[in-house]
């Protein structure tokens, strides 16, 4: 495939639950909470975002985590723990008939997670921990591969390769910003045309991208009045889906409240972006 060749979809679709990826599909959504705070705020928001999704027609995959392992201070909020979180994520699936995205950590959180969860994330800072990636290829479910930080978007190929070595071909890719000096991310458009070569949906994560990574004292920072721009522009460019962190009060939420959208943006952005996703 020549430089300058860019498929105007990929290869192959993916199916999470009832949400398809790529393929010609719609444009989809993967949204929630950075981590589960607790059960009634994971319902609370799921219910929102879920009645949001019905409203607006929107395919939507429901995101949270159960322990933020990466955490910058050994102090700051991790989350309720594998069983714990995995039994809030079980109820929401179950009550709401959403698709369940969730990151995994640990080989031994692999097979707990798939039970569960119809997508698996391999982390961007553990994209190049070889066990830990052909652990998810073998679980069998979707792989939504973080494109490391410290990553160009033309050698996400071996992490690729690590997960179609199980035999594995449900594949997504995810943009999240590239470290640009200290304290500093940069997202790069460019890469989720390169991604995309490789021949599996692309998605694009506006609220890490806006990180500022270690840029608090004890933690992350972040700036999250961008979020939405490069959202739109990104999905000018061709993104199959959005990967949006959500809050209802972000400057309350014990992760990333820096760059978490507020709940009521979600409806009015995704609209923005719904229609430029139809002309592009």
């Amino acid at each position: 495939m020549g430089k300058n060749s860019f498929p105007k979809a990929p290869v192959k679709a993916v199916k999470a639950g009832r949400v398809r990826f790529g393929g010609g599909a719609p444009l989809a959504l993967i949204a929630g909470p950075c981590v589960i705070e607790s059960r009634a705020m994971a319902f609370d928001l799921a219910a929102r975002l879920v009645a949001l999704a019905k409203k607006e027609k929107i395919p939507l995959v429901f995101k949270a985590s159960y322990d933020k392992a990466n955490r910058t201070s050994v102090k700051a909020f991790r989350g309720p723990g594998l069983a714990q979180g995995l039994e809030i994520l079980a109820g929401i699936k179950e009550k709401f008939g959403v698709p369940i995205l969730v990151d995994v950590h640990q080989v031994s959180e692999v097979k707990p997670a798939a039970e569960v969860a119809d997508i698996l994330q391999l982390p961007a800072f553990l994209c190049r921990q070889t066990d830990l990636v052909t652990a998810l290829g073998e679980s069998g479910r979707v792989v939504n591969i973080k494109k490391g930080q410290f990553l160009a978007p033309w050698d996400v190929r071996h992490v690729i390769e690590k997960v179609e070595s199980t035999g594995n071909r449900r594949i997504l890719l995810t943009e999240r910003g590239a470290s640009f000096g200290y304290n500093n991310l940069v997202a790069d458009m460019r890469s989720l045309l390169i991604m995309r070569q490789f021949g599996y949906p692309v998605v694009f994560d506006a609220t890490h991208s806006v990180q500022l990574p270690g840029g608090r004292a004890e933690g992350t920072g972040g700036d999250g009045k961008w979020a939405p721009y490069l959202s739109k522009a990104a999905v000018a460019a061709g993104c199959d889906g959005l990967f949006w962190e959500t809050h209802r009060n972000p400057p309350e939420a014990k992760s990333d409240k820096d760059n978490a959208l507020p709940l009521d943006v979600i409806g009015p952005l995704w609209r923005q972006c719904r229609r430029i996703d139809e002309l592009a």
